[in-house]
């Protein structure tokens, strides 16, 4: 990085100024992206995003879970009507 010269106080004091105002501005993105994650943690969100994680992995798992389950059903049901 590059030394910036400076010919003046008042030059000083504009960029002094300049960088206490991104200083303040980054402290308060900070503040906010703080409360903002403070509030998507509540009991509710955290089961909402749980479940819409596995709510897409059981639906591409479905037929698959479905052919594995439903000749034990079948059998199931056959087996009870005849009295087994």
């Amino acid at each position: 990085m590059e030394k910036k010269k400076y010919s003046s106080y008042a030059e000083i004091d504009r960029d002094l100024e300049i960088l206490k105002l991104e200083k303040d501005i980054n402290y308060q993105k900070l503040v906010l992206s703080f409360q903002r994650t403070k509030e998507s943690i509540t009991p509710q969100n955290i089961v909402n995003g749980f479940v819409s994680s596995y709510t897409g992995y059981i639906k591409k798992s479905f037929p698959e879970i479905l052919q594995s389950v439903l000749p034990f059903v079948i059998n199931w049901f056959i087996n009870k009507k005849r009295g087994n």
